[in-house]
């Protein structure tokens, strides 16, 4: 597992300019040069937000997805999917 490659790409939304827009417009592409599991890239690439939190990636840095609504994903969806994938968790 890649969990840290991950965070880092999240990270990198925030601070490079060039890469954001990149995950905006081709975010197969954006993705490629990071270590990433063919599951963990599924995940992302599909805005999984639930099974990301579940593989350990960090929720502030995910945060950042929506924040600049890459890969489909507004405030009011990644908190729907972050608590559903909390909820879900407690339950177990």
């Amino acid at each position: 597992m890649s969990v840290y490659a991950l965070n880092y790409l999240f990270r990198e939304t925030l601070r490079d300019h060039a890469f954001r827009a990149q995950m905006k417009s081709d975010p197969a592409a954006a993705v490629a040069k990071y270590n990433l599991t063919e599951d963990e890239r599924s995940a992302l690439l599909s805005a999984d937000i639930g099974r990301l939190y579940d593989m350990g990636v960090n929720a502030f840095l995910m945060g950042y997805l929506c924040r600049f609504e890459l890969l489909g994903l507004t405030p009011e969806i990644y908190y729907d999917r972050i608590h559903t994938s909390k909820r879900t968790a407690a339950s177990k």
